[in-house]
């Protein structure tokens, strides 16, 4: 790939040279376009090199929660997730929401949708971490503003041939219930909603998308899957206590991006910096800023390591 950019580039030299040479106004004018296609190639490469983790090709899972402060939270969380289901439909990438559990006034307790699209999960994983609103709250009488925190957490959709995750039977708790309510057309009205406990971890997955009993078990276990081996590799690259501590206390400390309403508009991006003045569009899905910042921010750390 980069052999093919340096022979571009020396194309590009080549016909610098003789345009200046003749005082040639036409080749001058092809080299501007030849310049422009080898900037292209040059985005696509440092594109490539950003999704090069082993499961950055992979469709994925988005899991959303809120943090303390009731409905104010759970209704961040909802907001979230219809910016994510924005987001993705730009990408062009298919979503399906396999457990939404609604809040008691509004927003939700939590959800989870499954991403299907090429680099989904290398993209996706690039919003991990707590969300932070700051707004004058719908739900108080007396207008106040009010700080409202989300997780956010991205997992991998992993095949069942592509790991080595034993899943027993004999640890697994199965629970069905009737899903719908306030989700309105984001879950089927069915009696067949599953519930998997792994009692060994006590992981929980539910699935409430499919018509069926059968169809939403197996969704929740391709979820339970990814779960299992997203605890496996933290446990081997021993960061598993620091992503839990993470998971735990969803608050200030561990907040990767700010989204202002009130006293003024604005959303940074704590991690890199970026930021714009026009949270409306971000929360309608103009993610891809943020995204491609934070992913080129760690690949060059990972240059810099290398």
């Amino acid at each position: 790939m980069w052999d093919g950019l340096n022979r571009q580039l020396d194309d590009v030299k080549v016909m610098i040279e003789l345009g200046v040479e003749a005082q040639d106004e036409e080749t001058l004018a092809e080299v501007a376009v030849m310049n422009a296609r080898l900037q292209e190639s040059v985005e696509a490469a440092e594109f490539q090199r950003m999704l090069s983790g082993t499961h950055d090709r992979n469709s994925c899972f988005i899991s959303i929660n809120p943090g303390a402060g009731g409905t104010e939270s759970q209704d961040w969380a909802e907001m979230l997730l219809r910016m994510y289901l924005r987001y993705c439909e730009k990408k062009g990438w298919k979503t399906s929401i396999t457990d939404y559990q609604a809040g008691d006034e509004a927003g939700i307790k939590s959800a989870t949708f499954s991403v299907t699209g090429e680099y989904a999960y290398g993209h996706l994983k690039a919003e991990v971490g707590i969300h932070r609103l700051v707004r004058i709250s719908p739900f108080d009488s007396n207008a106040r503003r009010h700080t409202s925190f989300a997780s956010v957490y991205a997992f991998p959709e992993i095949e069942e041939e592509d790991i080595d995750i034993k899943i027993a039977e004999s640890d697994l708790r199965v629970d069905t219930y009737r899903s719908g309510g306030a989700g309105g057309q984001h879950v089927n009205t069915t009696d067949s909603a599953v519930r998997i406990t792994h009692l060994p971890t006590n992981i929980v997955v539910a699935c409430q998308s499919e018509r069926s009993q059968h169809l939403n078990k197996a969704t929740a276990m391709k979820v339970l899957r990814a779960k299992l081996y997203e605890r496996e590799l933290e446990e081997r690259t021993a960061k598993a206590s620091e992503i839990a501590e993470e998971k735990k206390e969803i608050g200030w400390g561990s907040q990767i991006r700010s989204y202002v309403l009130h006293p003024y508009k604005m959303v940074k991006d704590l991690r890199t910096g970026v930021e714009t003045g026009n949270p409306d569009a971000v929360l309608d899905g103009a993610l891809e800023d943020f995204v491609v910042a934070f992913l080129m921010g760690v690949r060059r750390q990972v240059g810099d390591v290398d």
